[in-house]
């Protein structure tokens, strides 16, 4: 029997033994944790105070994960939350906090300061009010406690301003109110409605993109977002915020439809635009009018189509559809360029006067735009040319003509106004002034110098403008014969016609 009684004590006392090295164990684990634990927030403390936020919300993260009911470092986390304007992960730590320990009045405080800076006027008043009971000298506290009754006067004032579209005032109080309400998502909101209603869409676009990120699968956000950018032909920012809303829901009613919509324009727009810089003209053309074709309404995004039909079709020498889209980009946007390509294609049709007024225009709008002060000189040297002699009428061919083209107009006159072919001697004298001038055409247009300063409104064989020989008629210039194929050389004046082709 005392054999059995003292086995027993053996185990027991190896037990106590045991139970002893745990009880040192856990103890040592204990200190082990909490030196790493006060490692971590000394470092993040220090980190915070740098401003380095995120590296110092890793070291919090780390001490909470080690000790998820030590108090202190959840609240050292919601400091930085705060800091980086995370309202809600800052609230939930706030949360933690109280729970953990309900008397932590600094806690209570701070997550009053923030239910007031959410717009949840309620609990702030609940827990500011429990710390101004306790802590009656707190100035801090009393301060925000004080502010709660006026900052909910405001947010009716705004909303009844809102309801009776009184839109300057609501977004004065609701500006007002931002200061320090700046985390609800519902004044700003109402705000961006408010710039909605003064016509502010930049201002309204800013407090939208706000309102989406302080609030999660905000795709009624999103797709306004996207609307708006539209609305100012903004196509690919339209498709960035409307791909933003089908990330939180693929099959959203409103905004995939619009996507489809959306694609489509982006793409021609990009196209039309590409080749109008490889100069394929035609090819920016046709993407021109797709755009036109898969948007009938929106104007800003009409405007592009056709700002570049107005170019396009400048650039391929169609002046008649050239001038008609730039007409229609101008009553949608009077910007200076587009009153100077369409002066072009007045210009290369001879109408000098519309010229000159589209290039006054552009000046009215920017004085100091270059292209327009240098084409309305351009402009009225033709003009003032025009009023002399118009080479291109002469032979009937567009300022863009070629060289084939110069010369076969040229072909056809000389051998209609040949003088031999008159009898009469007035309609000779007549004939011999349009060949003389067919001629000086020819002179002028197939010469590369010649045609660029007569462009450029200087006529070339005009004493006037510098160059010697007498009269401005090639006939005029050293001894050159002209004579006319299967008829007598024209005699009886200081020249002779000698007709070649070349």
């Amino acid at each position: 029997m005392d054999f059995e009684i003292s086995k027993l004590s053996k185990k027991m006392a190896a037990f106590l033994l045991f139970l002893s090295y745990i009880d040192s164990f856990i103890y040592w684990v204990e200190c082990v944790s909490q030196a790493e634990i006060d490692q971590h927030l000394n470092v993040g403390m220090n980190l915070l105070a740098r401003g380095s936020y995120s590296d110092a919300l890793t070291h919090f993260h780390a001490a909470v994960d080690a000790d998820p009911n030590n108090y202190m470092s959840y609240y050292k986390r919601a400091t930085v939350y705060m800091a980086l304007s995370r309202s809600k992960p800052a609230l939930a730590d706030f949360d933690k906090i109280l729970l953990l320990k309900p008397d932590f009045l600094k806690a209570r405080q701070q997550r009053g300061g923030l239910y007031l800076k959410m717009g949840r006027l309620d609990e702030a008043h609940i827990d500011l009010e429990n710390v101004v009971r306790k802590e009656p000298a707190n100035e801090e506290a009393n301060r925000l406690y004080s502010m709660i009754n006026m900052l909910k006067e405001k947010v009716e004032d705004a909303r009844d301003a809102i309801n009776w579209s009184n839109w300057d005032h609501a977004i004065e109080v609701l500006t007002e109110l931002l200061e320090h309400i700046p985390w609800d998502p519902s004044i700003r909101e109402m705000r961006g409605d408010a710039y909605l209603g003064t016509g502010n869409i930049p201002h309204a676009m800013s407090d939208i993109r706000s309102v989406t990120k302080l609030t999660l699968d905000n795709t009624a956000g999103f797709y306004k977002l996207a609307n708006l950018h539209y609305q100012l032909g903004e196509a690919d920012e339209s498709l960035n915020e409307i791909r933003e809303c089908l990330k939180l829901d693929p099959d959203h009613k409103d905004c995939y439809p619009l996507y489809k919509k959306l694609k489509k324009v982006a793409k021609f727009l990009v196209k039309s635009k590409e080749s109008s810089q490889s100069e394929d003209w035609a090819e920016c053309i046709d993407n021109a009018n797709k755009v036109l074709k898969n948007e009938p309404s929106m104007e800003n995004i009409r405007f592009h189509a056709y700002d570049r039909l107005c170019y396009c079709h400048l650039k391929s020498g169609d002046t008649l559809e050239s001038k008609k889209g730039c007409s229609e980009a101008l009553r949608i946007s009077d910007e200076p360029r587009l009153y100077c390509d369409r002066a072009e294609a007045y210009l290369a049709e001879d109408m000098y006067d519309e010229a000159v007024n589209d290039y006054r225009s552009a000046l009215e709008r920017d004085e100091d735009f270059q292209r327009a002060k240098e084409g309305i000189q351009r402009a009225q040297k033709l003009q003032k040319q025009a009023k002399k002699r118009d080479y291109y009428k002469i032979l009937g061919v567009r300022r863009s003509a070629s060289k084939k083209e110069i010369n076969k107009a040229y072909k056809k006159l000389a051998m209609q106004w040949h003088p031999d072919k008159f009898q009469d001697e007035e309609d000779k004298k007549t004939a011999e002034k349009k060949f003389m001038d067919i001629a000086s055409a020819k002179e002028v247009l197939l010469d590369p110098e010649m045609r660029q300063k007569y462009d450029q409104g200087e006529d070339p064989l005009d004493p006037e403008s510098g160059r010697g020989g007498g009269g401005g008629h090639p006939f005029h210039r050293g001894g050159q014969n002209f004579h006319f194929p299967g008829g007598d050389q024209f005699g009886g004046g200081p020249f002779q016609f000698k007709f070649h082709f070349n």
